[in-house]
Parts: C-alpha cells; structure tokens; sequence
C-alpha cells in the first residue's frame, strides 16, 4: 500500500497544486460571479480583468525599485486591485458628471488603462525591470503555480468568502434593489466598492488559471449557469460553486489527456455546462420554458386563482366566480384549477373551489406579500394609482427570506395601505416554534424563551408568560400584558429582542 501511494506521488504529485489551486480559484470566482451576474456588471468585471495590466506592473515596479524583489505576486496583487478600484471609480465618475452612459465610459477606461500597462511595458527603461511572461499572463499557466503563490490564494480565498459571509446581506439587497437598500441606510457605493475590490483579488487569482483574457470566464459562466438553475441567491451561489469546480476538474482533466492548454480546456467545459443548464435548467430552461408555454398554466396565474378562492369566503366557491376575478382567458384559468387540484392546494367539488390547508397557507402566504408590498410602495412615494400593480407582480417573487426582512423593517405593520389587515406569517408563528414577539398579534399568549440585549432595558424575565395586547395607532408600540397584570408598552427593538414560545391562541 505505502509503495502505491509513493509511486502515485511520483506519476501524478505534479498535479497536486494545479488541482488545489484550480479548486481555490473556482469557487471564489463562482461565489463572486453571482454578485456580478446580478448587478449586470459581466462587462464591468472584464474591465477589471484588462486594467489589472497595469496594475499588476506597477505592483512589480514598486517591490523591485523599493524591496529589490522580483515576480512579488502580493504587490502585484495589490497594484492589481487598486487598478480595478480605480477603473470603477474613473467610470462611476465619467457616468455621473457627463452624458456618457456606462457601457460606454466602461470602453473608454478598461482599454484605457490596458494601453497605459503594455505602454509601459514597451518602454526599455521599464520592460529592462519587470520580468514578467506576458503570455502567460495573457493565456494562464495553473502547472506554473508554486507552493508560496498558492498560500497566498488561499489566503485570497479566504478574504474574500468572509466578505461574502459577512456582508451577505448588504451585498444581496444592493444586488436586488439599490434604492431600497438606500432608504434603509445601507451604503450602497461603499457596499460597490467593497464588491469591486473582492473582483479585482478574484481576477488577480484567476489569472494563474485562465490568464486574463479568460478569467472572466470563471467568474461569469458558473454564476450565469446557477442563474438559470435557482431563484434563491443562497443556493445560487452553491450551485455556483459546484460547478465552478466540476467544470475546473473535468477541463483539466481533459487537458491533461488531449495535452491542450488548460485555461482554454476549463473555459469550454464551463461554457458546456452553461448551454446544457440553458436547455435543461428545471425553471428556467429552453425545454421547461417550452414545456410551460405547451402546457399554458401561468405561475402568476395559479397564485392568482389561491388569491381569488382566498378573498371569496371559507366555503366552496363557485369556477365562474373565479373567472370572474381574473383578467385571463378561462381556458388558462381552468387549467391551472387543474393543476393546483393535482398539487393538493384546490379541492374541487362539482365545478366548485375550495381550498385545501396547504391551499390556504399559500393563498395567505401571497397576500402577505402583496400587503407588505403595497405598504411598502407606499412609503417610497410610488403614485397611488400604480400601488396595486406593482405588489402585484412584486408578491409573485419566491425570496421568503426577502419579504420577511421587508416585515421586519417596516415595523411588522398590521394594515396595508387601504387599511385591509396583512396576514400573519403563519410559517414562522407556528406553536412549539421559536418566533420573535415583534411577530405576534393581539390575544396570542406566549412564554419568554429568551432575551437578547437591547439598549433599553426591559422589565420580564425568562419563563414568564405574557399576553399580547393591542398594538399603538402607528403599529410602533407592543402592549404585553404578564401574568402578574403589569402591562408593559415595548418598542421595536425590545419587542425583537424577546424570542417566545406560544402557549395559548
């Protein structure tokens, strides 16, 4: 056994940092991508990949005038990333203070700066000093990767997913709505940069696999591949990953066998996956996409049918009245009672709707969201007319995790605009479940499990049972009643910093 394992380090050892190296490299660059994908940034990220020229030289000229050292790829990585902060800047600057749209000013700067780097490396005072493989840097070269540069990549690594862990949440409502992250005090131009200077190490790393042309394939294509395969960003960024590395092992395998370039070989596998997630994405793919359209039962339309069954009262509704309801032909409509029939949501008796528990949940489910929507239309000054229209496209979104979050920032509001009430979040205030008391209603009782520190204080204790009272005017005031008849009026953060149980509805 000891005499395989040494005669397998002797035949394939050389393939032991390639392979760490490529596997580091694809998943912070798949991670990352999703972010790009999002932003609608793809072409932002390949002006970071041809600015990193000059970076990257004046990186190498700063260690070898100053330090005396040659090749320092953690100067070249910091040239490198300022280069990138830099070329977003002078863009975001072009952009704003000129009628030069963005796509525009991103030409204009990336080639920019890419001709000032092999300018610069032209010259014989500067080429005669910075030593460095220009193709190479050009095409990539992961068997050239030595022990200390793949340290130094883990250490990228590991910066920049604690970024992504870290900043999760910022960066996700920067990717999905800038103006909502805004007006909830997000910085939304430093959460930018913060993306950007992650881009510029990323495109740094990538550069030892792909080379800087084709690095922004490794950023772009697993993230564009797990687009099309999720509609939550969390499990993009999972799918992304997986793939980054699937797609990195199968191309370099198939270098190593056909002897080809592996930057080239993991860029074509990748793209492969892409155009087989394209056609065969369950969701979002060409054969679903045709498979749907054959089939003709909307999403929005089954959603709207719960909806309609929902606001006709608790018994059996009749199939016109619905029809009735929805602006849609009824051939569609009655195609999709079908289809919620079959998914156990409809129960349908004699040309009559009602709705099954699982039914009622979901139906409940999209006009919360539609009434937490509206509200928060309201707020952001969206003409009264356009109110409706809008939740109701918004409410089909499937990010729970988004529409709690918007809950907890309006205040867990009780009422919608038209003052009709927003249903409780029947998911998470669930008995023998742990919930926030911010969540609860007037005449639920519940038992403190836990509380977290909050700057004012807060007068119960852990283990006592409390009843809810009925909230202020403007929904900013929790009464809470306790066992020993001290009422007590809590604030927001007081009423999410107590986790309790519900012991009696």
């Amino acid at each position: 056994m000891q005499d395989a394992i040494i005669q397998f380090q002797l035949d394939y050892g050389y393939l032991i940092n390639p392979l760490i190296v490529g596997t580091l490299v694809s998943i912070v660059c798949s991670v990352v991508g999703c972010f790009i994908v999002l932003r609608g940034m793809s072409f932002l990220a390949d002006a970071i990949a041809h600015s990193m020229l000059a970076g990257v030289i004046a990186g190498y000229l700063f260690m070898k005038v100053l330090f005396g050292q040659e090749s320092h790829l953690g100067g070249m990585l910091i040239g490198a990333t300022l280069a990138g902060i830099l070329t977003v800047a002078m863009v975001g600057l072009v952009t704003r203070f000129s009628r030069i749209k963005q796509d525009t000013a991103i030409g204009i700067m990336y080639t920019g700066i890419f001709a000032l780097g092999s300018f610069l490396l032209s010259l014989d005072s500067v080429g005669s000093l910075v030593l460095i493989d220009i193709y190479h840097f050009i095409v990539g070269d992961v068997m050239a990767v030595k022990t200390g540069e793949l340290w130094l990549l883990a250490i990228v690594t590991s910066i920049v997913l604690s970024v992504v862990i870290l900043f999760y949440r910022p960066l996700q409502l920067t990717s999905f709505d800038p103006i909502m992250a805004a007006s909830i005090g997000i910085p939304v131009l430093a959460v930018e940069y913060l993306l950007t200077a992650c881009t510029s190490l990323v495109v740094v790393s990538g550069v030892q696999i792909a080379g800087v042309i084709l690095v922004v394939a490794l950023i772009i294509t697993p993230a564009a591949s797990a687009y099309l395969l999720t509609d939550r960003l969390d499990r993009m960024i999972v799918a992304s990953a997986i793939l980054g590395v699937v797609g990195f092992w199968t191309g370099f395998l198939i270098a190593i066998v056909t002897g080809s370039a592996a930057g080239a070989a993991v860029v074509i596998t990748m793209t492969a996956f892409f155009f087989l997630c394209l056609v065969f994405a369950p969701r979002h793919g060409l054969l679903a996409d045709w498979i749907r359209k054959r089939n003709t039962v909307p999403q929005e339309i089954m959603e709207d049918v719960l909806g309609s069954v929902l606001r006709s009262g608790d018994g059996f509704v009749p199939v016109e009245e619905v029809l009735g309801y929805i602006s849609k032909p009824n051939i569609k409509i009655r195609k999709s009672i079908d289809m919620l029939e079959r998914q156990g949501l409809l129960d349908v008796q004699d040309d009559k709707l009602k709705l099954t528990k699982d039914g009622l949940f979901e139906a409940r489910r999209l006009v919360r969201a539609h009434r937490l929507w509206e509200t928060y239309l309201d707020q952001t000054s969206v003409p009264k007319e356009e109110i409706h229209s809008r939740a109701h496209q918004l409410e089909h979104l499937q990010d729970e995790s988004m529409v709690d979050y918007l809950d907890d920032k309006l205040g867990h509001p009780i009422t919608d605009p038209h003052g009709s009430e927003i249903p409780i979040d029947e998911k998470r205030v669930a008995r023998n479940e742990k919930v926030l008391l911010s969540l609860l209603r007037e005449g639920y009782r519940a038992q403190i499990l836990e509380k977290k520190v909050c700057q004012e204080a807060i007068a119960i204790e852990v283990g006592q049972v409390v009843s809810i009272g009925k909230r202020s005017e403007d929904g900013t005031i929790w009464t809470v009643v306790t066992d020993a008849g001290d009422i007590l009026q809590l604030d927001h953060d007081q009423a999410d910093a107590l986790l309790v149980q519900i012991v009696e509805n």
